[in-house]
């Protein structure tokens, strides 16, 4: 890739690294290349899903004393935020979304649920009212009520539906207010602790689930770490999502509310490196998970702060939430990112999180807490990323055929010219000479 497109795809590359802390002069050893054009949207996905691996990759080097250079290759990139759609299991195609995961008609509006998980399901039935689990006895169910009114009956009863807004309305709400008000990430040192002492591999116990916190957890095990992932017993992964997120790692179960099984589990956070949790800001802090030295990454959905802190959530209802679906979609219909990005933006972000938090450690000491939310990524990427905006390449002139609305020449250089020196005029009106001086 040649120095000029150097320069413009590493804004989102420079801004990241500023988020995490990274000492400027580094982000001169990513180099870019590979295809174009991948991932289009009218947001900026491929600019974030570029940037948030290549600050993994710089925060990795980083860790590990070496010089570089980062290789980020748009076509890896494209991929691997759809890795879920590569995936074959004996050449098995998966199903990303139940059928009661979609968008349906509201009686005033539109409402995305989330149904993949059985638990999950059975609460949006509960929620509206449904005792029939079929698409044409929920969408009867939500056709016949308001949007925000089948939101907040299906959470109220554990589920997860979101109604359909504008970013002008998510920015109104108080929610998106506070999402509006904080940095794209936290990183916090705790206390005074000495580092863990760490005789072989880093040691990552991970309680996440779905997309963004597997993908940071499978990045760390990409790099050399022995990751644990810890679910309970009778709530697995779903099989599918567990065969693309979950290499590299081993997985155990465990029920934290059995004695035997918190004891084992508080000696494995005892001799942890790293924990990184994705359950909803609330759902652990009974089992009390601060160990002095420990790095510790919160993931959430919604952030743990505002009306909404304590809320489950998924990429596809950020996305509903907070405008991105109608800013991607048509005024009949609401559309989605062409990638989960949000989910696997913020799953490379909060790995390179974690390095940099190791990194900085490893020289100063103390426990360190590192917080990140899909709501804060997509605010990221709605309003920091440079978004394509046509009017900033557009001039109007004055001239024989009126005034016109044309577009600027992409030829620049310093010291070139800044427009044309003269407007279109009449055909045939000129005579056929040269201009003389």
């Amino acid at each position: 890739m040649d120095n000029g497109m150097n320069n413009t795809v590493r804004t989102g590359t420079e801004l990241l690294w500023s988020a995490l802390g990274g000492d400027p002069a580094l982000v001169d050893r990513v180099e870019y290349g590979g295809p174009a054009g991948l991932l289009a949207a009218r947001l900026p996905v491929m600019e974030l899903s570029r940037a948030a691996v290549a600050v993994a990759g710089l925060a990795a080097v980083e860790r590990a004393g070496l010089p570089g250079p980062v290789r980020v290759d748009d076509g890896a990139v494209a991929t691997a935020v759809v890795s879920e759609r590569h995936l074959r299991v004996d050449g098995r195609a998966p199903v990303a979304f139940a059928p009661l995961s979609r968008f349906w008609r509201a009686a005033d509006g539109w409402v995305r649920t989330h149904a993949n998980y059985p638990h999950h399901r059975a609460a949006l039935l509960t929620g509206l009212g449904v005792s029939e689990e079929s698409v044409e006895a929920v969408e009867a169910a939500i056709g016949e009520r308001k949007a925000v009114e089948v939101e907040t009956a299906v959470y109220a009863a554990g589920g997860l539906a979101v109604a359909l807004r504008t970013p002008s309305e998510w920015a109104a709400h108080e929610q998106g207010r506070e999402v509006a008000a904080r940095p794209l990430l936290t990183r916090e040192r705790l206390d005074e602790a000495p580092p863990r002492r760490r005789t072989g591999p880093l040691r990552v116990l991970d309680l996440t689930r779905v997309i963004a916190g597997p993908v940071a957890t499978r990045t760390l095990a990409l790099l050399g770490a022995d990751v644990l992932r810890i679910d309970p017993p009778g709530r697995p992964e779903l099989p599918d999502q567990h065969a693309d997120a979950d290499v590299g790692k081993r997985t155990a179960a465990l029920d934290l509310d059995r004695a035997s099984d918190r004891r084992t589990f508080d000696e494995l956070l005892g001799s942890a490196d790293v924990l990184v949790t994705g359950y909803r800001p609330g759902a652990l802090d009974r089992f009390d998970l601060h160990r002095p030295g420990l790095v510790t990454a919160r993931l959430s959905a919604w952030g743990d702060y505002g009306p909404w802190g304590g809320r489950r959530g998924f990429d596809s209802l950020v996305q509903v939430a907070t405008g991105i679906a109608t800013v991607e979609g048509s005024p009949e219909q609401p559309g989605a990112l062409p990638a989960q990005a949000l989910d696997h933006g913020t799953g490379y972000l909060l790995a390179a999180a974690v390095l940099r938090s190791l990194t900085e450690q490893d020289r100063d000491g103390g426990s360190r807490l590192v917080r990140l939310a899909l709501a804060q990524t997509g605010h990221w990427l709605t309003h920091t990323l440079p978004r394509y905006e046509p009017e900033r390449y557009v001039t109007e002139s004055e001239g024989p055929l009126g005034r016109l609305r044309h577009a600027l020449s992409p030829v620049a250089y310093e010291g070139g010219p800044t427009g044309w020196s003269r407007p279109p005029g009449l055909q045939g009106a000129d005579a056929p000479v040269w201009v003389t001086e």
